[in-house]
């Protein structure tokens, strides 16, 4: 507790926010591990990583686009909520695309369920797509690098959302392209694997 006690004030009594890096991942609670390992390798192309073995409860590690989704089986599947509706302005996470068409191609393709929105805003648009996981929690798809980053009153001025404000997070982004690039390239070697009779 003393230690506890220490760290607290010591981060207290410091200045400004948190010396953050970088988005690290996201923890999903699912109905079924599979079912949402399936879905985010082949539907949002997550790489599945290697998971610490001292865990003792079933769950499942992805990797991509610099960051990580972490899958939790659920002790009640059947208790967690389900939705009908595809409601965007409810809680979601938004991933940057190369090209809105091919993306609601593949959408209907999958045969997966979509909303379409557009945001109008100074001459700008940025398309959205909406639809949701095994689990119901929403996926947003956008063009959303249309509009300027405006940092509000003197944090900064306007630049577009693929801009670092400092070096260090540049190394971040680099590392972390780096890393994905090696799960992608053990993800293909590991595919290639499995079909070899």
């Amino acid at each position: 507790m003393a230690g506890i006690a220490a760290k607290t004030t010591s981060a207290e009594g410091a200045a400004g926010p948190l010396p953050l890096v970088s988005v690290n991942h996201i923890s999903l609670v699912c109905r079924s591990v599979q079912d949402s390992m399936d879905f985010y390798e082949h539907v949002l192309g997550f790489f599945p990583i290697k998971r610490p073995g001292s865990f003792n409860f079933d769950g499942a590690w992805l990797f991509s686009y610099g960051m990580g989704i972490h899958l939790l089986q659920s002790p009640n599947p059947g208790a967690m909520p389900k939705k009908q509706e595809i409601n965007p302005m409810d809680n979601h996470m938004s991933f940057q695309c190369e090209s809105m068409q091919v993306v609601e191609s593949k959408l209907v393709e999958m045969n997966i369920k979509f909303v379409k929105r557009t945001v109008e805003e100074g001459g700008i648009s940025v398309d959205q797509l909406f639809f949701h996981d095994p689990d119901d929690f929403m996926i947003e798809i956008c063009n959303c690098d249309n509009l300027p980053v405006e940092y509000l009153g003197s944090a900064g001025s306007a630049c577009p959302l693929n801009c670092h404000s400092n070096a260090s997070s540049t190394n971040a982004a680099l590392q972390q392209q780096q890393i994905s690039a090696s799960c992608a390239s053990a993800a293909t070697i590991s595919h290639q694997m499995l079909r070899v009779p």
